[in-house]
């Protein structure tokens, strides 16, 4: 339940209009990036590559919406898998993480498989986008009864799009469909020279080209209104029909 005052809503609506603040989140965002600032955090020992106001976020979220299963693409060092296992573990009953990369690296892999909420984390290496890959989520998602989705993986507007076409059917009713780095839309066009996205072909892209086709789902704009600062502008999806 959120049980905020009213009153928040009202200044946190007034806080996001704020352009002179919102002038200095940017400025802090771009330079803090020069940096690798989400670089600079673990969750229970393990390295989480996140900012920590989208981590507030997403703790918010799932205690809220309470899933059984959370599929997350992208595992990295396996630190958003803990950190959605230990939020699991406090909701208590079977729930589950389920964590998809293309490439689990074998030191990774051991390091999660011996963490001591490695009981809620199971990881599956193949593409995101693979036909037999998706086939398995969904069959482990079976039976689910609240399911919530995070995008972290390829960040090129094709791969995100299919990403969003194949993951999107499993996210239930008021439960949220989440895609990280849609902020590279907004950086200087010269931040990614070395990967194959950047501005015009990256998840904020595929992002709005996925609600234009679908009505389960909308931008929570709440959710970055009162963060700021997020690597996610417009990729906190609400699902609000079954």
């Amino acid at each position: 339940m959120d049980n905020r005052n009213p009153q928040d809503a009202v200044l946190i609506e007034r806080m996001a209009n704020d352009s002179e603040l919102a002038k200095l989140a940017r400025s802090f965002f771009d330079l803090a990036c020069r940096y690798r600032y989400s670089y600079n955090f673990s969750w229970l020992g393990r390295p989480i590559i996140q900012f920590p106001q989208d981590l507030v976020a997403l703790q918010e979220l799932i205690w809220r919406v309470q899933p059984d299963l959370i599929v997350e693409t992208g595992i990295a060092h396996g630190g958003s898998l803990i950190f959605h296992a230990s939020l699991l573990e406090l909701l208590g009953g079977d729930r589950l993480v389920l964590g998809v990369d293309i490439d689990i690296r074998a030191h990774n892999r051991v390091a999660v498989e011996a963490h001591p909420l490695a009981k809620r984390v199971t990881m599956i290496q193949g593409s995101s986008i693979d036909d037999r890959i998706v086939e398995q989520v969904r069959a482990f998602a079976h039976g689910r009864k609240r399911i919530m989705v995070v995008l972290d993986s390829n960040h090129t507007h094709a791969h995100v799009r299919q990403e969003l076409q194949s993951y999107s059917p499993l996210v239930t009713r008021d439960s949220y469909l989440i895609v990280f780095d849609t902020v590279i839309e907004d950086m200087p066009a010269d931040t990614f020279a070395d990967r194959p996205w950047g501005k015009g072909n990256n998840p904020k892209t595929a992002v709005h080209e996925f609600l234009q086709a679908n009505d389960r789902f909308e931008i929570d704009r709440q959710v970055e209104s009162k963060l700021l600062i997020t690597v996610a502008p417009d990729g906190y999806l609400k699902c609000i029909k079954d």
